[in-house]
C-alpha cells in the first residue's frame, strides 16, 4: 500500500518511559515488575559478538573541540572537554553560496555508530550541497570529561555536567565556532535527530532558532513527562504490535508471566528455568528472565522494520511476526515456556551463533542514561491490566525516587524538562513559537505515543505512517524499502528544501 500520512494529535495521548533499569518499581498487582525500555544509543557502547559497531561506509575525518565543562558558569578555572565531531565537507558548496549544515545531534552513545545507522542525512546531503557535522554527546562515546569513562562516571558531582541542556548547549557553540572559522556565518543550520537525538533537535530548535533554521526529530518523544500522557501507553502499543500479527501469541505471552513465577518457585525452579532458556549463568531470581524478555519485546516493536535489519542485532524483515509464528508453530505438546524460549531466540539469536545467552544489560557499571533518567529525564511507565500482555504494574514516584538515591545520591526533577522545554499545551505553543519543525513517527514504534503526530501548522509538520517503526526514515535507503518510505523520505526533502529557499531568499532580500 502507498504511504498513508495520518493527521492525529492526540493530546493527551501517551507513553510511558525510560526508567533506570536498575530502580525497583514495586507492582500493585502482580509479584512481576517489567524492566523500563530504553532507547537504542545504549547498544552503540557495547560491541557483542553479534552487534559491533559498524563498518564505515561514509567518509568523513574525525575531529575534536575544545569544550567547556560548564557552560553556565563564568568562572576562568571551568574544567573543558574533549568533544569529537565527525565532519565532512565532501558535497558542501561553501560559504560564498551559503551551503547549508546539516547537524546530527549526537545521542547516548557512540556518534560513529549514530553516524552509519543514520544514512538519510549522508544520502541528501550531496542534493542540497551540504556539509555534513555529527557532534557527539557529552560523557558518552569518547567525549569523556575528566579523561576517563570511569572518573567522568565516578559519582554525581562528577556527572552534574550530564544534561540536555549542556548537550544542546555544547552543539551551539560548536557549530558557531565553525561557521566562524570557515566564514560561514550566513550558511543554515538544518538540525537531525532520531529518539532522544530527535527530542534534542526539537528542543535546540525551538531553544536557538538563531542558530538552526529547521529540524528533522524522528521518534521524538517529547510528551512523555509529568502527566502529558498516560503512563501505561509504551507498553499497549508493543503489546498491540503483536496482537495485530497474532491474538494467540498475544495471550501466549500475557499467559507466560504466571507460569514463569510459578516454575521459578519450585525446588530448583531457577535451575530448571536456566536450563530452559540456554542461559550462561545460573539465574539468581525470576525477574532477572522477566527483563530479559520484557526487552526482548520492547526492542522488537522499536524495530519492527518491513526488511531484514542489522541495527541492534541480525534480524529478519517483519520480525515481530516471526517471532509471533515461532511461537504459534511450536510443535504439538510444547509447554507455554518452550513457546516463549523458540519466540525469544528469534530475536537474541536469529543467527545462531549464541551458545547460550547473558543476561546482563548493562555488566560494566551504570550508563549515562540512568543518571539522565534519575535527574531531568523522568518518564512515568505503567503496564495496563487489560491492553498490556505484559504483568500490570503502576509507577510509584516515591519509591522512583528512592531508587535514585541509593543509586546516585540524588533527587530527580520530574517537573524540570516541562519548566525548560515545554511540554504542557504543546500544539499552541508551537503554533505560537515553534516553525520549521517535522515529527516524524511510524505508528508501529511504541516510542510514537509521545510525540506529535498531528500537523500544528504549516511549517511545524508531523509526517506519520502506519507501517514505520523506530526513525526508520533516517535510516539508508535500500531497495527493499517500501512505497511509503520512499514517499515519506521525499515529503521531508521537499519540506528542507522549503526551509533552505526561504531562508536564502530573505537573507538575499535582506543584504541587497
Amino acid at each position: 500500500m502507498g504511504a498513508r500520512f495520518f493527521s492525529l494529535f492526540v493530546f493527551p495521548l501517551v507513553f510511558c518511559a525510560l526508567i533506570l533499569l536498575a530502580l525497583s518499581i514495586p507492582s500493585f498487582s502482580s509479584p512481576v515488575r517489567l524492566s523500563s525500555p530504553q532507547f537504542l544509543g545504549k547498544f552503540s557502547r557495547r560491541p557483542t559478538s553479534s552487534n559491533k559497531l559498524p563498518v564505515k561506509r561514509y567518509r568523513y575525518d574525525v575531529r575534536y573541540f575544545d569544550q567547556r565543562l560548564d557552560h553556565f558558569s563564568f568562572s576562568d578555572d571551568d574544567p573543558r572537554f574533549r568533544q569529537r565531531y565527525l565532519f565532512s565537507s565532501d558535497h558542501w558548496t561553501g560559504p560564498d553560496r551559503m551551503g547549508p549544515i546539516f547537524l546530527y545531534c549526537g545521542n547516548e552513545g557512540d556518534i560513529a555508530w549514530f553516524a552509519e545507522n543514520t544514512g538519510f542525512v549522508w544520502e541528501i546531503a550531496p542534493k542540497f550541497g551540504a556539509m555534513v557535522l555529527f557532534p557527539e554527546h557529552r560523557y558518552y562515546g569518547e567525549s569523556m570529561p575528566y579523561g576517563s569513562r570511569e572518573e567522568a562516571y565516578k559519582n554525581s558531582t562528577t556527572l552534574k555536567y550530564l544534561s540536555a541542556e549542556q548537550a544542546l548547549a555544547d552543539f551551539a557553540v560548536l557549530v558557531t565556532d565553525l561557521k566562524r572559522n570557515l566564514s560561514a556565518q550566513a550558511c543554515p543550520v538544518v538540525l537531525f535527530g532520531g529518539s532522544y537525538g530527535g527530542m534534542l533537535a526539537a528542543w535546540m530548535r525551538l531553544k536557538y532558532p538563531h542558530i538552526a533554521v529547521g529540524a528533522l526529530a524522528s521518534s521524538a518523544p517529547i510528551l512523555q513527562f509529568e502527566d502529558i500522557v498516560p503512563p501505561e501507553t509504551f507498553y499497549d502499543l508493543v503489546s498491540n504490535d503483536f496482537k495485530r500479527e497474532s491474538t494467540s501469541c498475544f495471550d501466549t505471552i500475557k499467559n507466560s508471566w504466571d507460569v514463569l513465577i510459578s516454575e521459578s518457585l519450585k525446588e530448583n525452579g531457577l535451575s530448571a528455568l536456566t536450563k530452559a532458556f540456554g542461559l550462561c549463568r545460573e539465574l539468581r531470581n525470576a525477574q532477572d528472565l522477566v527483563d530479559w524478555l520484557s526487552s526482548a519485546y520492547s526492542y522488537l516493536a522499536m524495530v519492527d522494520y518491513p526488511y531484514p535489519s542489522n541495527f541492534l542485532m541480525p534480524l529478519p524483515g517483519h520480525p515481530i511476526r516471526e517471532v509471533c509464528n515461532k511461537i504459534d508453530n511450536a510443535s504439538d505438546g510444547s509447554t507455554i515456556l518452550e513457546r516463549i524460549f523458540e519466540g525469544v531466540s528469534l530475536y537474541y539469536n536469529y543467527t545462531g551463533d549464541v551458545s547460550c545467552f547473558e543476561l546482563d544489560d548493562d555488566p560494566h557499571g551504570m550508563s549515562g542514561w540512568d543518571w539522565q533518567a534519575c535527574t531531568e529525564m523522568v518518564m512515568p511507565m505503567s503496564s495496563s491490566q487489560v491492553g498490556s500482555m505484559f504483568s500490570p504494574y503502576n509507577f510509584n514516584l516515591s519509591s522512583y525516587e528512592e531508587g535514585c538515591r541509593q543509586s546516585f545520591g540524588v533527587s530527580p526533577r520530574p517537573r524540570w524538562i516541562t519548566t525548560e522545554f515545554g511540554g504542557h499545551d504543546i500544539k499552541m505553543t508551537l503554533k505560537m513559537f515553534g516553525s520549521n519543525m517535522i515529527f516524524s513517527n511510524g505508528l508501529l514504534d511504541p516510542w510514537s505515543g509521545g510525540s506529535v503526530l498531528q500537523n500544528i501548522s504549516d511549517s511545524v509538520v508531523a509526517v506519520v505512517t502506519g507501517e514505520g517503526a523506530h526513525h526508520i526514515d533516517l535510516r539508508a535507503a535500500t531497495p527493499e524499502d517500501p512505497a511509503w518510505l520512499v514517499e515519506q523520505r521525499a515529503t521531508e526533502v521537499r519540506l528542507i528544501e522549503g526551509w533552505l529557499n526561504n531562508y536564502q531568499a530573505k537573507r538575499l532580500i535582506s543584504v541587497m
